[in-house]
């Protein structure tokens, strides 16, 4: 698989230091929270990993044609939006 890290992504991995190992390990181990099959071009997934205890969500699509994953952002969930378990929206 290859990954494409959009200049987005990238912006923001910098300023929240976030690693592009840790967007993989997210991307190979953990589990989606959201599906959004509508987006386009591609769909995209919503995904919740712990990299060293802290909680990271990734957010990317996948082009099927090219076996290729696009990052579109990464960060680390905030309590003032998520639940405790970084999975659920508060209400």
């Amino acid at each position: 698989m290859t990954i494409i890290y959009s200049n987005h992504a990238v912006n923001q991995m910098f300023k929240r230091m976030i690693s592009t190992d840790e967007v993989e390990q997210v991307l190979q181990n953990g589990e989606i929270v959201m599906d959004y099959p509508e987006d386009k071009p591609y769909p995209s997934k919503l995904i919740l990993d712990f990299c060293n205890e802290r909680p990271i969500h990734v957010v990317s699509s996948y082009n099927q044609n090219e076996d290729t994953t696009i990052v579109i952002t990464a960060y680390k969930p905030s309590l003032d939006i998520w639940e405790n378990d970084f999975k659920t929206r508060k209400k």
